[in-house]
C-alpha cells in the first residue's frame, strides 16, 4: 500500500508544524479569548489548498444551531484547547452549506478508499490534521487499527493490551497525494487512491472492489477505467452484481465496453439482460462484433457451442511460419488464445492445428502445412460439456476447436472456460 511518510514530504514542510488527529478534538469545547463557551467542535469545512486540503473554516454546534468560524480567527488549535481570537469574533456566523465544500467529518471518515496495491477496500478510521503555511491541513487518512482504537477512545488500553502481548499496534495511513473524492466537490463519495493505477489491477480484483464499494459509487468507478478493463471486471462478477453495474451504464458506454470483449464473455453478459435490453445493444454494436455475439447466444447454454469463442488465432492453408509469427505480433493482442493456431480455408474448413512452441522453433521459410497437425481432436457445437472437459484431459489440450452442424469451424472452447464453469461445483461436492 502507498503510505505516508511519517512527516509527509520533507521537501515541502519547511515550517514548523503540530500533528493532530480529528478523532481528538471532535466534540471538544470551543472557547472565546476569554475562557467563555462557544459551542463543542463538530465539523471542519475543507477546501482545496496549493499543498494539501486546507480548513477554512471550524464548524460547532452551539444552543442554536451551528456555527462557522474562519481560520483565520482561530488562535489555538489543540486536542486540550480549541479557542478564538477575540471575545465576539467577527467572522462567527450560522453556518450554511455552500458548494464546492467538503466537510471533514461528514464527507471522509468512515468512506471507502480503493487500496490499489493490496487491490481491496479499506475504511478511513480517522484523519491526520497538521499545521502548514499557517493553514490547517490534512496530511493523511488513517486505516489502520490504531485509528480505529484512537477514534473509539480506547487508545490507551489498546496501547496496554499490546505491552502486555508484547506487540505492537500496526499504523497504517495513506498520504493524501494518493487520495481524491471520485468526483469534483462530493464528500459523499467514496475516496480513491491513483486511479490512474485502476487499469493495472487484475479484473478477479477490480471486481472484488466493485462489490465492496457503495452501488451510487460504481459508475464513478468504472469511467475511470477503460473500457476493456471494465469487460474484464464485468465478466469476473456474479450474474446479479453484473446486472446492477450493467444498469449504472448507459447504453453507449455498455456497447463501447462489450465490443473490447471476447464474443463469449459478451454473449454471457447479454443473455443476463432483459431480451430488448440485449437487442437494443447488439443494434448499436459494430455489426460484425454483433453478428458473432448472436451466434453465440443462438447455441445451447451447457454445450461446446455456449462456452465457446468465436475469435481464434486463424492462420491461411498458404502461409509460412514467419508469416504466422508476424501475425502473432500483429493481432495477437486482439486473440484471447494463441497457444495455437487454426489453419482454416475460406470456407471455413479446419485443415490443421499448429502450437506457438512448433512456429517458434520452426525456421521462418518452412511452409504451415510442413509443421501442422492434420489429426485434430474438435468437438460439436452440440457436444455436453462433460465430453468436452474429457476430450480436453484426455489429450492434455489448452483449447478444442469447435465445428458447426456441418462441420465447419466455429470457436474454440478453452480448457480455463471449462473448469471454471466445473469448478464451483466440485468445491460444493468436497465440502
Amino acid at each position: 500500500m502507498q503510505c505516508l511518510v511519517e512527516n509527509a514530504d520533507d521537501t515541502i514542510m519547511t515550517t514548523e508544524f503540530d500533528e493532530i488527529y480529528l478523532s481528538q478534538v471532535l466534540g471538544k469545547n470551543v472557547i472565546n479569548n476569554n475562557g467563555e463557551e462557544l459551542g463543542v467542535l463538530s465539523d471542519l469545512i475543507m477546501m482545496p489548498g496549493e499543498s494539501f486540503p486546507e480548513v477554512s473554516h471550524i464548524i460547532f454546534r452551539t444552543g442554536d444551531g451551528l456555527k462557522s468560524l474562519p481560520w483565520s480567527e482561530v488562535a489555538l488549535f489543540t486536542h486540550v484547547v480549541i479557542s478564538s481570537v477575540g471575545i465576539n469574533p467577527p467572522g462567527l456566523t450560522r453556518y450554511e452549506p455552500r458548494e464546492g465544500e467538503i466537510l471533514v467529518r461528514r464527507g471522509l471518515l468512515d468512506k471507502q478508499i480503493v487500496d490499489v496495491d493490496g487491490a481491496k477496500v479499506v475504511r478511513v478510521n480517522d484523519i491526520k490534521l497538521g499545521k502548514f503555511n499557517d493553514k490547517l491541513c490534512i496530511f493523511s487518512v488513517d486505516i489502520g487499527f490504531r485509528g480505529l482504537l484512537r477514534r473509539l477512545g480506547y487508545m490507551g488500553l489498546g496501547e496496554k493490551i499490546a505491552r502486555m502481548l508484547r506487540k505492537e499496534i500496526s499504523s497504517a495511513e495513506i498520504g493524501w497525494e494518493y487520495v481524491q473524492p471520485l468526483e469534483p466537490h462530493s464528500s459523499r463519495l467514496a475516496l480513491n487512491i491513483a486511479r490512474g493505477q485502476m487499469n493495472e489491477i487484475h479484473p478477479a480484483d477490480l471486481a472484488d472492489i466493485i462489490e465492496n464499494i457503495p452501488i451510487r459509487n460504481i459508475r464513478a468507478v468504472l469511467d475511470s477505467i477503460d473500457p476493456e478493463t471494465t469487460g474484464d471486471a464485468l465478466y469476473e462478477l456474479e450474474a446479479d452484481m453484473r446486472n446492477i453495474v450493467v444498469n449504472q451504464l448507459d447504453s453507449e458506454q455498455l456497447t463501447d465496453i462489450l465490443e473490447e470483449m471476447e464474443p463469449d464473455e459478451a454473449a454471457d453478459i447479454l443473455s443476463d439482460l432483459p431480451e430488448d435490453k440485449a437487442r437494443e445493444l447488439l443494434g448499436k454494436m459494430d455489426q460484425e462484433d454483433a453478428e458473432d455475439i448472436q451466434e453465440l447466444l443462438e447455441q445451447e447454454d451447457d454445450t461446446a457451442g455456449g462456452f465457446m469463442n468465436s475469435d481464434y488465432f486463424r492462420l491461411s492453408p498458404d502461409c509460412s511460419v514467419g508469416a504466422a509469427l508476424d501475425l502473432v505480433r500483429t493481432t495477437g493482442d486482439e486473440v484471447e488464445t494463441v497457444y495455437y493456431g487454426y489453419i482454416v480455408t475460406d470456407d471455413d474448413h479446419l485443415e490443421g492445428v499448429v502450437s506457438l512452441k512448433e512456429l517458434l522453433m520452426s525456421s521462418a521459410e518452412t511452409h504451415i502445412s510442413q509443421v501442422m497437425v492434420e489429426n485434430i481432436k474438435t468437438v460439436c457445437v452440440d457436444d455436453e460439456l462433460i465430453d468436452v472437459l474429457e476430450t480436453l484431459t484426455k489429450y492434455n489440450l489448452i483449447a478444442l476447436p469447435v465445428l458447426d452442424e456441418d462441420g465447419l469451424m466455429a470457436g474454440i472452447v478453452t480448457v480455463d472456460d471449462i473448469l471454471e464453469h466445473y469448478l464451483p461445483r466440485m468445491h460444493k461436492l468436497h465440502r
